[in-house]
């Protein structure tokens, strides 16, 4: 199981009357709203490089946490504790396996402090008129991949993602919209029981 196709997970819902006409946002405006995000939840919808769907709900809590939950008929479970990133497949007899979050593109957003403004790290920022759209890679690592992160203005809300992996794989997610706030239990962040700690990932 690829875990940058799976880190893509998404939220697929329709992105209804967005704004016209609307200026591009700038990089230091959409750090701002990053780093303002300290937690958030919601329903997603991931669209995997292969044209299958799931759909599930995540939890995020910044910096660096998050989980996916997927419904059936899929189970998969993704949770970031801040270091790694743990998979369990409930339909799978094989352990859960983690990989170090630093190498998937997820990281860009999931840091204490993003600064999308540092050099190298934008490596494409776009407006189509309704929406900016942003490409980001870790400037000292482009090996690890991108994120292409679509936003919508007034006030600025992140609507999408899509997760580029070294393989060449594409995998986008919609988001619905986010709760902001709330408290989450450091515990829905562990790692799945007994994962087994890969680093070649």
């Amino acid at each position: 199981m690829n875990v940058s196709r799976i880190l893509a997970a998404g939220v697929i819902t329709v992105m209804a009357a967005l704004p016209a006409a609307a200026e591009k946002l700038s990089l230091p405006a959409i750090s701002q709203y990053l780093n303002a995000m300290k937690t958030a939840s919601g329903e997603f919808t991931q669209i995997n490089d292969d044209g299958t769907i799931s759909t599930g709900k995540i939890y995020i809590k910044r910096p660096g946490r998050v989980r996916f939950e997927y419904n059936p008929p899929d189970r998969t479970l993704v949770v970031s504790d801040g270091v790694h990133v743990g998979i369990a497949d409930a339909k799978s007899n094989q352990k859960a396996e983690a990989y170090p979050l630093r190498r998937t593109p997820l990281s860009i957003i999931l840091a204490r402090d993003v600064n999308l403004s540092r050099a190298r790290m934008v490596v494409g920022h776009t407006s189509d008129g309704t929406s900016t759209t942003i490409v980001a890679q870790d400037p000292e690592h482009p090996e690890y991949g991108s994120i292409e992160l679509v936003f919508t203005g007034s006030p600025i809300e992140l609507r999408q993602w899509v997760i580029n992996d070294n393989a060449g794989s594409r995998t986008t997610v919609v988001l619905g919209e986010l709760t902001k706030g709330g408290r989450f239990k450091d515990e829905i962040f562990a790692l799945p029981k007994g994962a087994v700690i890969r680093q070649d990932k």
